[in-house]
């Protein structure tokens, strides 16, 4: 079995090799210092040839060989005997790639910080690193995607090659159909080389997935060397300006393609570095870069991390206590209240999904001294990097712990794992939502019956709202218009002067203002002593 997988790759490798341009190039690019897998990626090869444990300079070279009738020959079943060992690079291979500065060659140097005398050069090793930090993290999983950020040092080498090469081979015809074509970028080359051991290794696909591997690269020095020498053709208007406009330039890079969206900058100065060599002629360049660039010594490093985007989970909360406000609410140190909404609901989903944090999103608010009923408020739990994929039976469990607590403060319902569009969808529908209400209220004179017909008669009534006093600190000075949809009156049986107010209105309607004309500028004069939520008519998928 072993012997067939060999046989396999060998055949892989040969066909990969017959595919590049005449074997002289690539010599010439080895004994430059450019990696195998960088030669394959510069010409457009893909596939299978990036994954194979065979894939170094010195198999190249034999490969390379074969196609040019120098030496050996391919046997029918694709066994070959190498005269060269394939296990460790050759003495000339000892330093690091010229392009890549390793990434593509796997050294156990560039994410251990030390050079091992067995499997420097190990794709298998680095892939078990892996999935060591998603073990150490204890995240479980149903499939993930590669981040990668790389040091922009590498653009310039990948830049000065190609100068190199045009200026070398521009007159062959291969130049313009092998080279100018179809490249493959470093990030593209890494995910091709990893992603199938990677795969078989934590059993799960890759592809669009919540769960993000980053892998971070950085070379100190070679970044530092990079940086020094732009300083050379920068001016001091443009070292004060590029700052300005490094946010910029990372948008641009990200709608072009030169980068993922999905993947950020290390930091503004390799944004800067990006933009000034993007900035600079060919002719500047080649004063400013060796060409070709010179091989490294050191890989520099490699910061292995993972996490989860956001996770939402969804539903709606019932609030029974007049002395529980929303969200956390503290004055001068001091709480209001004796609970949130967002603190009972948050820790709960905090705790059964193993997450880092979260945040409280829900579709409008009342005061803390308004009860939530009915069917009750839209609300989105937010949680950051969570380390558990929820089952129906763990969002159960949430809303048990939280319906079993024997304050009985809030109740949810429909609680449910939900997507990142749930959150799109109640910020839209938010605005255009209805609410009903129900309002005990005082008034100054005996209520008529003319007063239950004026009422119950106005329907679908405009007012215009100033910004109440109570919120002036935290809201704008404004005038909205807002719609009264229906009211009636619910007598109290006793009272003349006492009665529940029902009411549907548009959302944002300041109901407390609306009965009593903000400190009692109406006639006859009204007092809303309690207010309950009794609806909220939204069309949300919670």
């Amino acid at each position: 079995m072993a012997g067939d997988m060999a046989a396999e790759a060998r055949i892989i490798l040969s066909h990969a090799v017959y595919s590049l341009p005449p074997p002289h190039v690539s010599f010439d690019l080895l004994s430059s210092g450019v990696c195998v897998r960088c030669i394959f990626r510069l010409f457009g090869v893909r596939g299978a040839p990036y994954s194979s444990p065979l894939l170094t300079g010195p198999v190249l070279r034999y490969f390379l060989s074969v196609k040019n009738d120098c030496q050996g020959a391919i046997s029918e079943n694709g066994h070959i005997s190498f005269g060269l060992h394939t296990s460790e690079e050759s003495d000339v291979d000892q330093k690091y790639c010229s392009i890549c500065l390793g990434i593509l060659q796997f050294p156990n140097e560039l994410y251990l910080g030390e050079r091992r005398s067995e499997n420097n050069y190990s794709i298998d090793v680095f892939v078990e690193k892996i999935a060591e930090s998603i073990k150490i993290e204890n995240h479980e999983i149903d499939g993930f995607f590669l981040e990668v950020s790389i040091p922009p040092v590498i653009v310039a080498n990948e830049r000065s090659i190609w100068l190199y090469m045009k200026k070398k081979y521009h007159r062959e015809a291969w130049f313009n159909d092998k080279f100018l074509h179809n490249q493959i970028s470093l990030k593209d080359a890494l995910r091709l080389s990893i992603t199938e051991p990677l795969e078989k290794k934590l059993n799960v696909k890759c592809g669009a997935n919540s769960f993000h591997i980053c892998l971070m690269y950085a070379n100190f020095d070679s970044t530092l060397s990079l940086q020094n020498l732009l300083r050379k053709v920068q001016s001091s208007k443009r070292m004060r300006t590029e700052k300005e406009n490094v946010a910029h330039f990372a948008e641009s890079l990200c709608s072009n393609g030169q980068i993922d969206s999905r993947e950020q900058l290390c930091s503004k100065s390799d944004a800067a570095s990006l933009k000034e060599l993007n900035g600079l002629e060919d002719h500047i360049f080649c004063e400013l870069f060796e060409l070709p660039p010179k091989k490294v010594s050191n890989p520099g490093r490699l910061l292995i991390s993972c996490y989860r985007m956001p996770m939402f989970i969804g539903g709606r909360y019932l609030k029974f206590s007049r002395k529980v406000s929303q969200t956390r609410w503290i004055i001068e140190d001091e709480r209001m209240g004796e609970a949130s909404v967002e603190e009972i609901v948050g820790t709960h989903a905090l705790e059964i999904c193993r997450a880092d944090s979260y945040k409280f999103h829900a579709a409008g608010r009342e005061d803390i001294d308004v009860r939530m009923l009915g069917s009750g408020r839209p609300f989105l739990v937010e949680l950051s990097n969570a380390r558990c994929l929820p089952s129906m039976v763990d969002v159960l469990q949430i809303a048990v712990k939280i319906n079993s607590s024997d304050k009985k403060y809030v109740m949810v319902r429909n609680l449910k794992v939900v997507g990142s569009e749930a959150w799109n969808l109640m910020r839209v529908g938010e605005a255009e939502k209805q609410k009903q209400y129900a309002a005990l209220v005082w008034i100054s004179r005996p209520l008529m019956d003319e007063d239950l017909q004026i009422i119950s008669s106005l329907n679908n009534m405009e007012i215009s709202q100033s910004t109440p006093i109570r919120v002036l600190h935290r809201r704008s000075p404004l005038e909205r218009k807002r719609i009264i949809h229906w009211m009636r009156i619910e007598k109290i049986v006793g009272s003349d002067q006492f009665f529940l107010l029902h009411l549907c209105t548009q959302a944002g309607t300041y109901i407390k203002e609306f009965v009593h004309g903000d400190l009692g500028r109406t006639s006859p004069k009204a007092e809303i002593l309690q207010l309950d939520v009794t609806d909220v008519k939204m069309d949300v998928i919670i």
